[in-house]
């Protein structure tokens, strides 16, 4: 729900239907809201109209006197009485407008492909020589020459080992099994030269982000669930958001959520936007839904490192900021010589919040697929409606809020799972990407240029 969205319900509700169309949701939801906040309106104008003529006997109980005056306070005292019942009644149909207007997505921008799932997302441009398999050769250009592409490629006779064996059974860094047994799946351990990665992708990222203005932000780990409420669709994630039992706190699921939280309740003036963070913190998500997908290795986890980007902008610049933050991302996949390609979201496949929505996926040589690596979202006022964070412009409008955009940087264990695919040797040697390297130097331990495969009978 947003400002916009509220504008177009009363202005336009037929358009906004064709909005909900484009993400194949039932439109009733429109029909749904739109009769709610008429008679909330109602009965505001209604309340209203008593006031005023509360306000009319009021003055004229001051000109008054004997029995008339008494008349008349007794007319302003029963008008107070029924406005009273009025009010208790706006908060009743309000809390259940508020309910309903909750669940109306954000408006889709005009250059979202139209589609219901992600096989209808359209990539727009690709980065890098990946190296391919030649077992995976058609599936590879599938992937790209169907969209109009023609990307360069390695050729290689030898089939890459998944990030999954490659971190347990061939380096013995990561212990899965073990995880499992104290802490339930998709948990893991991992040690020594992935810890250090790590620590050099968080580095790495930070360092990138901070040089280019933006703050560094180490945000609460939890927020109360007004907040939780206001920078997501709750009824979609409340099943995939760890909520601490007989507290009103919710786990974070990224940054995002507390970066977006910040400023709520705020007016920010114009000449301080756009406000830039890079947020740094642990990430944590029940993947409820995922089934047996990823279900081995670090890709899809519980809890992981991230660091986020996260703007406050003019609605008039956003647009721009939206471009700016997938293009950061995409230098630090540059720098880290991954190849990847940007995939714009289709309509279904968006989620409520965003308006917009690129992905970035890398290649992934032992599978035989670009998988995500990074989000990137513009969504618009949906968030600063919810959190009432408003846009005060210089001439003094109202009911103007602002857009607020967010966008990995890094996923700390995603990432790694595509460089130990991306940068392994026939012999099992990963290589260390040139661009971490420098952050790794001020351990002793650290790997320096490459990871070595631990020669035991199992992982760690």
């Amino acid at each position: 729900m947003s400002w916009s969205i509220l504008k177009l319900l009363r202005e336009n509700p037929e358009e906004l239907k064709n909005h909900v169309k484009k993400r194949f949701m039932d439109v009733s939801i429109v029909d749904e809201a739109l009769k709610a906040d008429l008679e909330w309106r109602r009965i505001l104008a209604e309340i209203q109209e008593l006031r005023h003529k509360h306000n009319v006997i009021s003055r004229e109980v001051s000109r008054l006197q004997g029995p008339e005056r008494e008349e008349k306070i007794k007319e302003a005292k029963e008008l107070l009485s029924l406005i009273e019942v009025y009010e208790k009644k706006l908060s009743e149909v309000e809390a259940k407008r508020e309910e309903i207007l909750l669940k109306l997505p954000n408006i889709v921008h005009e250059s979202v492909p139209i589609g219901p799932d992600d096989s209808y997302n359209v990539p727009i441009r690709f980065y890098g020589r990946p190296r391919v398999w030649k077992g995976y050769l058609e599936q590879f250009k599938q992937q790209t020459e169907k969209y109009g592409f023609k990307v360069d490629y390695e050729l290689i006779d030898w089939k890459p080992v998944g990030h999954a064996d490659m971190l347990e059974n061939v380096l013995g860094l990561g212990n899965t099994v073990k995880a499992g047994e104290v802490a339930g799946s998709r948990f893991y351990y991992l040690f020594d030269d992935i810890v250090f990665l790590d620590m050099a992708l968080l580095a790495y990222a930070i360092d990138y982000l901070t040089s280019r203005g933006y703050t560094l932000v180490l945000p609460p780990y939890m927020l109360r669930f007004k907040y939780i409420q206001g920078v997501l669709d709750y009824a979609t994630f409340k099943d995939a958001i760890y909520k601490v039992e007989g507290e009103d706190l919710y786990l974070i699921a990224t940054a995002e959520h507390s970066l977006a939280a910040l400023h709520a309740d705020e007016d920010i003036p114009e000449e301080a936007l756009p406000l830039k963070y890079v947020g740094v913190s642990p990430c944590f998500r029940k993947e409820a839904g995922a089934g047996s997908r990823d279900l081995k290795g670090i890709f899809r986890v519980h809890q992981f490192h991230k660091v986020e980007q996260f703007v406050y902008a003019k609605p008039e610049e956003s647009w721009d900021v939206m471009e700016e933050l997938i293009n950061n991302a995409e230098e630090l996949f540059k720098g880290l010589e991954l190849p990847y390609r940007v995939v714009n979201i289709a309509s279904g496949d968006l989620g409520a919040p965003a308006a917009k929505k690129y992905d970035l996926e890398t290649w992934m040589p032992a599978q035989g697929l670009y998988r995500e690596m990074v989000s990137c979202s513009n969504v618009t006022d949906w968030q600063a409606y919810r959190l009432k964070i408003r846009l005060v412009r210089r001439k003094g409008m109202v009911k103007e809020y602002v857009h607020t955009l967010n966008s990995t940087a890094i996923a700390s264990t995603r990432t790694i799972t595509s460089i130990l695919e991306n940068y392994q040797e026939p012999d099992g040697v990963v290589v260390v990407p040139r661009a971490l390297r420098k952050y790794l130097e001020p351990f002793s331990k650290a790997p320096k240029d490459a990871i070595h495969p631990v020669k035991r009978e199992k992982a760690v």
